[in-house]
């Protein structure tokens, strides 16, 4: 018994028949267990939730594939530890890259892949949390399987604490009746791996030979021992709520408050520049245009620059955001056009704003009623720009703030015969 050793890390699966979750990957007809057993193992990367399987899928195709395995953690790993490791691999012929939170790679991280990944010098397997899309540059995405992992269902979490129970010689010297589950499963967030470590805290900490659980002394032992922040569970989602609800609320010193708290629980700092991206359109909008702008400069700025020195950067920008006025106008507008091409379905583009390439197409008169707005005076003639089904529908309607009543003025000039500006 090796009680030195988290629980988590004491009961990690050796091989696909102990995994837990993931049936579509790693099930009977699952494409993991397929290429497993032909031997053909691409270069990958996993997509999904904290504490769902990702780390120990690469441990257990590297076992299988008894190739020489190589790990490396992004945050802590550079150019330098993917290089010599490529070396490491050439001389053995080939070998299993694990890098786990792959998305804190920068470019110049990724590319130093890009020649041992299309060489197959290394089968990479990648880690994230984040989508691939975004975070991943596009040639080595295209060298590589994304598979998504999913949640884990209240049932394969209860399957894990009875495996648990069943195979651990610390868990085992104890008579443990779980009497309520709720709050192990609440506060875990759906991790398996916070789960089972936050399940050998309670025992531990109850300390009797007879242990029994109950939602109150799960919590109370929780409230105690477990941090504050957890950039992977609940608290994560729970935070950067409160810190978005500041800025819309036009609150900097909330703003300021959240913001710390989730760089002193280590937070991407690109996970916050992007939700701070998100809300200077959906929340500024044309009230303030330069917070958009204000927004992608940050975010830019974060992945260049990286901790500590990227805080000021971003602790700015929120505070530039919180005191910016606030319009949800364009998001209005979006969310109202997207709802009407949806019920109305293909509505026909009216035929004087067609493009006519062809003779055959001016024939038809298309394009032929078009008016060039440069050719009238304040660049403007009145057309009708919508289908006929829906023409005179008004999608935007601006703000009431300084910058979008002056839009309104300048629509209401020219559109008071169609629109009610």
């Amino acid at each position: 018994m090796n009680k030195g050793i988290p629980l988590a890390e004491r009961m990690r699966p050796e091989s696909l028949e102990e995994f837990i979750g993931q049936k579509h990957l790693v099930g009977n007809a699952g494409v993991l267990r397929i290429l497993l057993d032909r031997k053909q193992i691409p270069s990958m990367i996993f997509w999904g939730p904290p504490g769902v399987g990702k780390t120990t899928l690469a441990h257990i195709i590297s076992r299988e594939m008894k190739m020489p395995f190589f790990t490396l953690s992004a945050i802590s790993s550079g150019v330098k530890d993917i290089r010599e490791v490529i070396e490491t691999a050439k001389n053995a012929g080939k070998a299993l890259l694990f890098i786990d939170e792959i998305h804190r790679f920068n470019k110049s991280q990724q590319d130093s892949l890009l020649g041992a990944v299309e060489k197959g010098i290394i089968t990479l397997i990648g880690a994230t949390t984040e989508n691939p899309s975004f975070e991943v540059i596009s040639p080595l995405l295209s060298r590589c399987q994304v598979y998504v992992l999913q949640s884990l269902e209240k049932e394969d979490l209860l399957n894990l604490l009875n495996r648990a129970m069943s195979n651990d010689d610390f868990l085992k010297s104890k008579n443990i009746k779980i009497i309520e589950h709720e709050a192990l499963l609440r506060l875990s967030g759906g991790d398996a791996r916070k789960l089972l470590n936050l399940f050998e805290l309670v025992v531990d900490t109850i300390g009797t030979e007879t242990v029994e659980i109950t939602d109150e002394k799960t919590t109370s032992i929780a409230q105690k021992k477990i941090a504050l922040y957890d950039k992977s569970g609940e608290q994560h989602y729970d935070i950067i709520s409160a810190f978005i609800k500041s800025m819309r609320g036009s609150d900097p010193n909330g703003a300021v408050y959240w913001l710390a708290r989730m760089i002193e629980g280590g937070e991407d700092p690109k996970f916050i520049a992007r939700r701070m991206l998100i809300l200077a359109s959906e929340d500024i909008g044309n009230a303030n245009p330069t917070a958009l702008v204000m927004a992608n400069s940050c975010f830019q700025s974060v992945d260049v620059i990286g901790y500590p020195e990227c805080r000021i950067i971003l602790s700015q920008t929120a505070i530039y955001l919180a005191t910016s006025p606030k319009s949800n106008a364009s998001y209005n507008a979006i969310e109202g056009a997207l709802a009407i091409a949806r019920q109305e379905g293909d509505l026909p583009v009216p035929l004087h704003l067609r493009n006519a390439p062809t003779k055959l197409m001016k024939q038809l008169n298309y394009g032929k009623e078009y008016r060039y707005a440069h050719s009238f005076e304040d660049n403007f003639t009145a057309l009708e720009f919508l289908p006929d089904k829906i023409s005179g529908l008004k999608l935007y309607d601006p703000g009431q703030n300084t910058r979008e009543l002056e839009l309104r003025e300048f629509l209401k000039k020219r559109w008071k015969e169609k629109y009610e500006y």
